[in-house]
């Protein structure tokens, strides 16, 4: 991968160009959408940010508190088990990378549609690399935020009529709140890695990945079931 980057891109066509900004916009478009605060629709995601606060506010005053550190335990849990998972998947890439050369002899044993330059696959998989690295961050930052929130609500009093109760309880909630966005975007990275997959067969399915992906998370986010049950 010493090539200058003109001659770096001759070896792509204006389709994988078209093809790369697209993921790039339905990726932006999502992060967009969903986490709008002033929409008239509010997506499931922010939704579920005002039933943490209630929960935080329901803390206040049950005892003991081991369902609550239950749940948070599971959420904190959620968040390892991406992040390793991003981890092993991210090693996956270098050793592809590793092994660029013998996966152009395989694409060529297959179809003469897939010979393309080694140079053009290590760069498809930086890619990937690219989607799976800021999911990992994002996991990870979330599960340090969870720890923090564990923090937090240990130390909330236990008498309702403390007046340091509820302050500190809401921010509980607040960090509970960025927790769960760190999570969530560090999935839409996951999503978009494996629509990104589909670069190594061409532009044109990564289009598609690109649109279907987008399409799947808003009707999850703003027209499913659970959005509708949280709704009402």
């Amino acid at each position: 991968m010493r090539e200058r980057l003109p001659d770096l891109l001759l070896h792509f066509t204006l389709l994988d160009g078209i093809a790369l900004l697209s993921l790039l916009l339905c990726w932006f478009y999502c992060a967009h959408v969903i986490e709008r605060r002033s929409a008239a629709k509010l997506s499931t995601h922010m939704l579920m940010e005002s039933y943490r606060i209630r929960w935080m506010e329901q803390m206040i005053t049950r005892q003991p508190r081991i369902f609550d550190s239950a749940i948070l335990g599971i959420m904190r849990n959620g968040a390892t088990f991406f992040a390793s998972s991003c981890m092993i998947a991210i090693g996956g890439c270098v050793a592809l990378l590793g092994g660029a050369e013998q996966l152009t002899v395989l694409a060529s044993d297959l179809s003469d549609a897939l010979v393309v330059p080694k140079i053009v696959w290590e760069v498809k998989i930086l890619v990937l690399m690219g989607f799976l690295g800021n999911g990992f961050l994002k996991f990870v930052w979330s599960v340090r935020l969870f720890g923090y929130c564990a923090i937090v609500m240990a130390s909330v009093p236990n008498d309702p009529n403390d007046p340091e109760a509820t302050p500190t309880a809401r921010k509980a909630a607040d960090i509970s709140n960025h927790a769960a966005r760190s999570f969530n975007r560090g999935l839409r990275s996951v999503y978009f890695t494996i629509a990104t997959l589909t670069w190594l067969i061409g532009p044109i399915p990564l289009i598609i990945a690109a649109i279907t992906t987008t399409v799947v998370l808003y009707r999850r986010e703003f027209n499913s079931r659970s959005r509708a049950a949280l709704a009402s």
